[in-house]
């Protein structure tokens, strides 16, 4: 393969051959597997530190969440303002509202590089010995559509890997749901929610009939957009819980050695979340005078 890409796909190329060599007498026929696996986890590994910075960058999120929606109400009818302060805002505390995005975009590479090594028939001028290897007998190279037919080995083994990784997608969506900025603010209002009335209210406002409308503030030219508004608390949790499921639709068409990557991947994402969540709940709980 020449090109732009040519370089990393050759070193991508040596890389799991030499791990794929050093597996074969452990793994038997599924080293070129494990040493896929081997090599997304180095990835992640190396990309770690970026992750870590984003899982924070989301619990700080969550945390502002209370400071944002005063802003919001504060600066309702000067919708300039309020963009100056959220930046303000973000800026101090160090965040982003889309800091759960770079890990992803930092991925991107690493997978376009492991899709092209595993499309070239050569690599380097040599002939591309990684495409003779596979899983259960299908070819990592190999896509899920270029199936025999239905009910067959090659179907079974896209199946069972798809299955699993739209459930551990489901898995991620929950954990992202937990971690999301809006979160903090929809448990800090929800007993509010459930009485029916408004902090600070009259005892007899819940029940009082009002006017329609009487409840929103008129609408005024310049007033905050409420599309723009709901979208700066929400957009990065949305993105958060349906991202997951686009490797899903990925694996689908790519080889069956992207699909392993991008499995693995999933998977330790999927673990580095959880473990972060508990150490938070642990740490907020020690923080907690008499707290077990």
């Amino acid at each position: 393969m020449s090109g732009f890409l040519g370089v990393p796909v050759g070193a991508a190329y040596h890389l799991v051959s030499a791990l794929t060599s050093l597996l074969t007498p452990v793994a038997g026929g599924l080293a070129a597997v494990a040493a896929i696996v081997l090599f997304t986890a180095a990835v992640r590994l190396l990309l770690s530190p970026l992750s870590l910075r984003a899982l924070r960058g989301q619990a700080a999120m969550a945390r502002l969440m209370p400071q944002v929606q005063a802003l919001r109400t504060r600066y309702s009818r000067q919708p300039e303002r309020f963009k100056r302060e959220l930046s303000a805002l973000y800026q101090r505390e160090g965040v982003g509202p889309f800091a759960g995005l770079l890990p992803v975009l930092a991925q991107w590479p690493f997978l376009s590089v492991t899709y092209l090594l595993f499309r070239s028939a050569t690599v380097d001028g040599t002939r591309n010995h990684l495409l003779s290897d596979g899983l259960f007998g299908v070819p990592l190279g190999a896509h899920w559509l270029s199936g025999a037919g239905l009910f067959s080995v090659h179907d079974a083994v896209f199946v069972a890997i798809l299955a699993i990784l739209a459930a551990l997608c489901w898995l991620s969506a929950r954990l992202a749901k937990r971690s999301a900025p809006g979160a903090a603010a929809t448990a800090g209002t929800g007993t509010t929610r459930r009485a029916g009335r408004v902090p600070g209210a009259p005892a007899g406002a819940a029940n009082s009939k009002k006017p329609r409308g009487a409840g929103a503030p008129p609408a005024r030219r310049g007033g905050l957009d409420p599309a723009e508004a709901l979208a700066d608390s929400k957009a990065p949790g949305v993105l958060a819980k349906v991202l997951p499921y686009v490797t899903v639709v990925i694996a689908a068409f790519a080889p069956l050695a992207a699909a392993i990557y991008l499995l693995t991947s999933v998977t330790w994402s999927f673990a580095e979340r959880r473990l972060f969540l508990r150490r938070a709940a642990w740490a907020a709980g020690a923080r907690v005078p008499g707290a077990r």
